[in-house]
């Protein structure tokens, strides 16, 4: 497996790397968020959305409560919350299947409660609380395809 880690000083700096990463997307990916609440997940797919172009307008707003957020951008970026699904059965209900293996840039916040036989090739991005304004970015690649996105955040 493939990591990097960065620490960011600031919610500029994690919603930067958000954005770099956002640059790199070409469609099809899966990036895995997972990290305690307020640890920066949500500021990141910022930078996610405005690396893939969408609209300064659309504002991004984390989906606890409606659950998938979609916006339109260079490529569809499909924004998922999975902090209130609590079984199988609700996962189902969302179809998520066709969010992961869809042609757009797929953002799973708390991925974590997703079955690990859903998937075997993602992007996986820790976050933790650094004290303040700092935060520890984890950024592992789960396959071939994310490791060169690794090299390439590292570049």
């Amino acid at each position: 497996m493939k990591s990097l880690s960065m620490i960011t000083g600031s919610a500029a700096q994690t919603r930067s790397w958000g954005k770099k990463l956002g640059r790199l997307l070409k469609g099809g990916e899966i990036v895995g968020l997972s990290g305690e609440l307020g640890s920066g997940k949500t500021c990141f797919v910022r930078g996610i959305a405005e690396g893939l172009g969408v609209g300064k307008e659309a504002w991004i707003r984390s989906p606890t409560f409606t659950l998938i957020n979609e916006y339109d951008g260079r490529l569809p970026l499909y924004h998922i919350d999975l902090y209130r699904i609590g079984s199988a059965r609700e996962l189902e209900e969302l179809n998520l299947r066709d969010y992961l293996f869809s042609d757009g840039a797929t953002v799973v916040e708390w991925f974590e409660h997703l079955p690990k036989e859903e998937v075997d090739e993602y992007l996986l991005i820790d976050f933790e609380h650094g004290g303040g304004n700092k935060r520890k970015l984890t950024v592992t690649a789960h396959g071939r395809r994310y490791k060169k996105i690794v090299e390439e955040l590292k570049a």
